[in-house]
């Protein structure tokens, strides 16, 4: 399999982990994702102070700024690999 299809595999294996991840990790396979799939954030961050989640998502990704696709694919991948035990 290539790396894409590896990733698409890991993505359809995420919904099926025997445990729910902590909220650490669902940000961290959460910007992983969106890194592997649109590359650098390229969205305005929330405009509302108080919607926390959304700025969590947008910080997380936006942290990943500059990682290569390929890079943040694998490590989504490994991380899936790791959660599924």
């Amino acid at each position: 399999m290539d790396l894409k299809e590896q990733f698409e595999q890991a993505v359809a294996d995420s919904k099926n982990l025997p445990d729910r991840p902590s909220n650490e990790t669902l940000l961290q396979l959460y910007s992983l994702y969106k890194q592997g799939t649109v590359g650098d954030v390229n969205t305005d961050p929330p405009s509302n102070p108080f919607d926390f989640v959304n700025k969590a998502k947008y910080d997380a990704w936006a942290g990943l700024k500059g990682k290569p696709v390929a890079d943040a694919m694998t490590e989504y991948i490994e991380l899936i690999k790791k959660l599924k035990g």
